[in-house]
């Protein structure tokens, strides 16, 4: 990772719910201007950390900062000011606005209105299927679209750090390798700052520069995407593909058990 300060740094973060622990004594940074990943099983906790971070869930111990400042269990719209937008799982849009009105619900703490016309721009030239339905309900939108507009409605927050939470959820390949052009693209771009949290581990690691994978809320490992997708495990276990051998010779093949 960068020897720059991180934009995002968690310290020994623990979260729960009533009495289940989700999280355990989660540390990891985020690099400005990269994009880092978790990797995880379902409920390894990945979406607890993203909840944590923007305090939707208050930590029970630990610290979180953003920036080089204390966020732990600060207000969700005092860290959206920051800087700190969170696209959660689910395709969240107000479903009873226009594409263009959630597009500007985005932007709803910004000043600075002839740049916000300028980054609608943007969006609708990342994604010109939201300029096609801009007057259109975004509740009438397919669920591709959705999570669209829910990733373009944080950019709209312009944003140093987005927490993307499962981006790729129930979307075809083909949408999902286009959303993962277009992330990849804004951190490019506009040096955003991007926290990942993905269960198609292929995607994640191709398009992150720094890993994490965590088992049973605990972070177990830690390295760049490029060392990580050469590990016999995560091959085997996340990537989908295990190692036969014959005669020393090292085939790997498709997995047909997980994912």
């Amino acid at each position: 990772m960068s020897t720059e300060a991180p934009i995002l740094k968690l310290a020994n973060v623990e979260s729960a719910y009533g009495p289940i622990r989700a999280i355990r004594g989660v540390s990891l940074e985020v690099a400005r201007g990269e994009i880092a990943t978790v990797l995880g099983s379902n409920g390894a906790g990945k979406t607890t950390i993203l909840k944590t971070i923007s305090g939707i869930i208050d930590p029970r111990r630990g610290s979180i900062d953003f920036k080089g400042e204390p966020i732990t269990a600060r207000d969700p719209a005092t860290i959206v000011q920051r800087g700190l937008s969170h696209v959660p799982e689910g395709r969240e849009v107000f479903p009873l606005l226009s594409v263009r009105d959630n597009l500007l619900m985005g932007a709803y703490t910004r000043r600075d209105r002839d740049q916000v016309a300028r980054d609608i721009e943007t969006v609708y030239g990342y994604f010109p299927i939201l300029k096609e339905r801009a007057t259109q309900d975004a509740g009438l939108l397919s669920g591709g679209q959705q999570q669209l507009l829910s990733i373009s409605r944080a950019i709209m927050a312009a944003p140093e750090l987005i927490l993307l939470d499962e981006p790729s959820l129930g979307l075809s390949p083909r949408l999902t390798k286009e959303i993962f052009e277009i992330v990849v693209r804004i951190n490019r771009e506009r040096g955003t700052s991007m926290l990942l949290v993905e269960q198609n581990a292929n995607m994640a690691l191709n398009a992150a520069d720094f890993g994490y994978v965590l088992e049973n809320g605990r972070i177990v490992m830690e390295d760049t995407c490029a060392v990580l997708r050469e590990k016999e495990d995560i091959k085997e276990f996340y990537l989908g593909m295990k190692e036969e051998g014959a005669r020393g010779e090292r085939r790997w093949k498709k997995k047909k058990t997980w994912r």
